[in-house]
């Protein structure tokens, strides 16, 4: 990258050059919910606030949401597959175990030159990719745009008999270009955390090396999602504003300079009572939750795009972000944002002619 004084972009801040999102157009309606988890569409609405979720189509992987997702922040950022040196992707549901979903990446979008690996950090991968990626562009001089995308196919991965988890999860994908950035702009610390002696909070035990995959394993239905709902709630109300406390005392960033609060998004109900208890006003959280559920990886970053397609992000303005998900992991940081806007604002603009039923 080229260097002048009207730019003076610091090799120490990293900052998103670039965002984009995408998400299939088939739908599955809290009606669709209802049936298939025996349930009334109160129940659904009233336990998760969650109304539509985006399905992939047969032939779609996590590799095909996650490559849309990166080919809109490429149009974004205003630079080509080609100039792209690292990508990395966050995932729970990868195209297969060998090899990495970002290698599949890597092939649909063209970049040959990248460096492609996977974060497996549940929920919180989207974060912990940007750190990894951050120290990279911090250190290697030669290195000029990394993307990070999160990504997830969980209609996969889903036991309808289990209402805890059928009602949740959503296909999605959301992408965001890094680059050097001038002082004033760009991420600020990043805190991580893990906890693996509650791992088994939220997990697919089924298809790895401890339980390989055995008619057994497809009896128990071991290849789905399984969670303790009420272990995830404690977790959420504890972490959530130990995170945004953490978040604003390592940047130095008053919580009145906040513009907007975008987290990973469990459930609509359950983000707005864990938001409830940090005091910030209630207008700066971003709720994507009620249009496509829990996107896993892909939650924070699609509520980050959906926060730039509404215009609720200028130049300058101070975002406090929140990461959380199985392991246990967790993380917050700050951003000081760069002016990035969404090329296509599609995925954000609901579509009538979309609303198909996919009831199973």
């Amino acid at each position: 990258m080229h260097l002048t004084e009207t730019t003076p972009h610091s090799p120490k801040h990293i900052g998103v050059t670039g965002i984009g999102a995408y998400v299939p157009p088939q739908l599955r309606t809290y009606q669709d919910t209802a049936a298939a988890v025996g349930m009334t569409e109160q129940w659904v609405l009233e336990r998760t606030g969650i109304r539509q979720r985006h399905i992939a189509k047969s032939e779609q992987a996590t590799s095909d949401l996650a490559a849309e997702a990166v080919r809109a922040a490429l149009s974004s950022a205003g630079i080509g597959a080609d100039q792209l040196d690292l990508i990395i992707v966050g995932t729970t549901t990868p195209d297969e175990i060998c090899p990495s979903t970002a290698c599949r990446v890597q092939a649909l979008v063209g970049a040959q030159r990248a460096v492609a690996l996977d974060v497996a950090a549940a929920c919180s991968s989207w974060l912990f990719g940007i750190q990894v990626a951050k120290q990279w562009l911090t250190t290697n001089t030669d290195i000029e745009h990394a993307v990070v995308v999160g990504s997830e196919v969980y209609s996969r991965f889903l036991d309808f008999s289990d209402r805890a988890t059928a009602a949740l999860f959503g296909d999605g994908a959301a992408a965001t270009v890094l680059s050097r950035v001038p002082q004033t702009e760009g991420f600020g610390p990043i805190t991580l955390g893990s906890d693996g002696t509650q791992a088994e909070h939220a997990w697919i035990p089924g298809g790895g090396s401890r339980r390989p995959a055995s008619a057994i394993t497809v009896r128990d239905r071991a290849h789905a999602v399984h969670m303790d709902g009420r272990a995830a709630r404690v977790f959420v109300h504890d972490v959530f504003p130990q995170m945004i406390d953490q978040a604003l005392s390592a940047s130095g960033v008053k919580p009145e300079d906040v513009k907007v609060v975008v987290s990973h998004q469990p459930n609509p109900v359950l983000l707005r009572k864990a938001y409830a208890r940090t005091g910030l006003p209630e207008d700066r959280l971003i709720v994507i939750g009620e249009r496509v559920g829990n996107l896993g990886a892909g939650s924070l970053p699609y509520a980050l795009a959906q926060a730039s397609a509404e215009g609720r992000l200028q130049t300058g303005d101070a975002v406090l972000l929140v990461a959380f998900g199985a392991g246990l992991t967790w993380g917050s940081t700050t951003l000081i944002w760069s002016g990035a806007t969404i090329g296509d604002p599609s995925p954000f603009i609901p579509s009538a002619s979309s609303a198909v039923s996919s009831r199973r």
